[in-house]
């Protein structure tokens, strides 16, 4: 490709960039077709098609290649190893106790990707290192958390709860094996050498710091996301009995009757306990991002 042709392309680029009606178009179209795309797959459900639509090209608008890639890398990853995975027979038992199984609806894109879109418009009105290192650890969680999740479900030993450290039935709210924890720490990792690779393309993020501490902010984070993501269900998510097979679910309703209460808040739900856990990963990478800026 000669140089003209790819300084054109860089000028045309430049054009959409600088035009915000017509970077809102495009940030739009772009998102609403792999939105469509993921409702296609049965990755997402009509609601969360729109929902991740939104958020796409709210991420593209405000942020840059960094904040909008890092969404793309946690939303492809996790679609990934669901789909992969969606025929074993574990899997299957372990998400009959879910809350919600299938795909994604827009309560759970919004708890997913809604406080990763906050920290981005914040950096948009107030750049700073601070939160791109939190938006790094909010990411690093929830990748950590559905890896975990995806991945652990096909564990060959019995999970254990997280408090109390006995055997329970896979799919249980709390319960950790060797398998999931490995897949929490990679997803993390994951999001970090994905901030890495992309960071070049960001013209604004100039802050100096060493390569080690981004990819490092976003594994610490995220394993403490997903530490936290199992003690709060282990503790305080609403656990529920269905009183016509005995199952134990995060469901209030089950086999078509309303299940019974028997454990933890009626309002802390699996996406709360996502948000909560994202929250306090999103706390740990901006505490790491504070040691690890240099001294001006």
């Amino acid at each position: 490709m000669s140089k003209a042709i790819e300084q054109r392309q860089v000028y045309e680029m430049r054009g959409i960039l600088d035009n915000p009606l017509l970077l809102a178009v495009c940030a739009m179209l772009g998102s609403g077709l792999i939105g469509y795309a993921a409702y296609r797959k049965a990755a997402l459900t009509a609601s969360g098609a729109w929902a991740a639509a939104v958020m796409g090209a709210a991420y593209v608008m405000l942020g840059g290649p960094v904040w909008f890639g890092l969404l793309i890398a946690f939303f492809l990853s996790s679609t990934f190893w669901s789909k992969w995975k969606r025929r074993h027979r574990s899997k299957a038992k372990a998400e009959a106790k879910y809350a919600k199984s299938g795909g994604r609806d827009a309560v759970q894109v919004w708890a997913n990707g809604g406080l990763g879109l906050l920290l981005c418009a914040l950096h948009a009105l107030f750049p700073h290192p601070l939160l791109m290192f939190g938006f790094l650890g909010v990411m690093a969680a929830v990748n950590a958390d559905t890896w975990a999740t995806e991945i652990g479900a096909l564990s060959r030993s019995k999970p254990r709860m997280l408090l109390g450290w006995r055997k329970v039935e896979p799919g249980t709210s709390g319960a950790v094996t060797l398998l999931g924890t490995t897949a929490a720490a990679a997803g993390a990792l994951f999001i970090g050498i994905a901030a890495l690779l992309l960071m070049p393309l960001d013209g604004t993020i100039a802050y100096d710091i060493h390569p080690a501490a981004i990819a490092g902010a976003a594994a610490a984070a995220g394993i403490a996301g997903a530490v936290a993501d199992s003690l709060l269900g282990a503790s305080v998510q609403a656990i529920y009995r269905c009183g016509t097979c005995g199952l134990e679910t995060e469901s209030e309703m089950h086999c078509g009757t309303d299940t019974v209460r028997m454990r933890g808040a009626v309002w802390m739900n699996n996406d709360v306990v996502n948000f909560t856990a994202s929250c306090l990963a999103g706390l740990i990478g901006a505490g790491i991002g504070m040691l690890a800026m240099p001294v001006q």
